[in-house]
């Protein structure tokens, strides 16, 4: 095998490590890849993270213990969440995206993946420490803000459906409060997709009760799993009082206007006080 360049070396794990977020990688892995002493790939980590962190583009970390190495894990700087999400608010606050109802169009922002995967790792960046197994979400336009984070925490995603698919298998259904008007929905759940003893992050587009959380943290309870946060895209400000406490989002609806199609849509108060206290640093 001819002698691998280091700067063949960086290009190689920068690919390796970026297309699998918070995986870890040990260093005889990149040994035995590269041909190269542990010593000398310890150096070409210490580049690419000070790469990283120069250029805003993640955190490399190096974890210790027997079953330690590097880890890339995307995560945008409080500034800059704070301004992708303050760029977002400004585009769904165009006029004609509020439908009846008071709703506001976001299946074009939800369809585009260089967006949606700008959230998901925000919603990662702020859930990391808690270390889920698993992200949770409610079919369907939630599906791709909960592939992105998903994606970003290196975990599974699963997927709660409306009513129980013959090809998932034996279900769980459970009964929920669903929209402002308190109908009784079913949601299901294969039992094979989440393990007891585990731990899940439930993320969804839109918020405005907190019914369809509040669903959904009852589904994890029947299946012994820990809810370990719960995050949205979208929550309106009213009502103020959601079934479920703790919730994060990261737009703030606070109302919306049908005859200029227009709404009131800003940046969480989390993002905005995050993106000071980095500033002012």
């Amino acid at each position: 095998m001819d002698r691998i360049r280091r700067n063949e070396r960086l290009a190689a794990m920068t690919r390796i490590l970026v297309e699998s977020p918070n995986k870890i990688f040990t260093l005889g892995t990149f040994c035995e890849m590269f041909g190269a002493a542990k010593s000398t790939l310890s150096e070409d980590i210490d580049i690419l993270r000070g790469v990283f962190a120069q250029f805003h583009l993640g955190q490399l970390d190096t974890v210790t213990g027997a079953a330690g190495g590097v880890r890339y894990r995307p995560i945008l700087s409080p500034e800059d969440a704070y301004a992708a999400v303050k760029d977002l608010a400004k585009t769904l606050a165009a006029p004609g995206r509020v439908l009846p109802g008071g709703f506001v169009y976001m299946a074009d922002i939800l369809a585009q993946p260089e967006i949606v995967s700008r959230m998901g790792t925000i919603i990662a960046s702020h859930f990391y420490r808690t270390e889920p197994d698993v992200v949770l979400t409610m079919e369907t336009k939630g599906i791709p803000i909960a592939m992105m984070t998903a994606r970003a925490l290196g975990v599974p995603m699963v997927i709660v459906r409306r009513d129980s698919k013959v090809y998932e298998g034996p279900a769980v259904n459970i009964n929920y409060l669903s929209g402002s008007g308190g109908r009784v929905e079913t949601m299901s759940l294969s039992r094979r997709a989440v393990k007891e003893g585990q731990r899940a992050l439930i993320v969804d587009d839109f918020m405005r009760a907190g019914n369809t959380a509040r669903g959904m943290v009852d589904m994890m309870r029947e299946f012994s799993v820990t809810v370990v946060g719960v995050c949205v895209l979208a929550a309106t400000s009213e009502p103020t009082k959601k079934r479920i406490d703790g919730v994060k989002s990261l737009l703030v609806i606070d109302g919306t206007d049908e005859t200029t199609g227009t709404a009131l849509i800003r940046p969480a108060g989390w993002l905005a006080q995050a993106a000071e206290k980095a500033k002012n640093a």
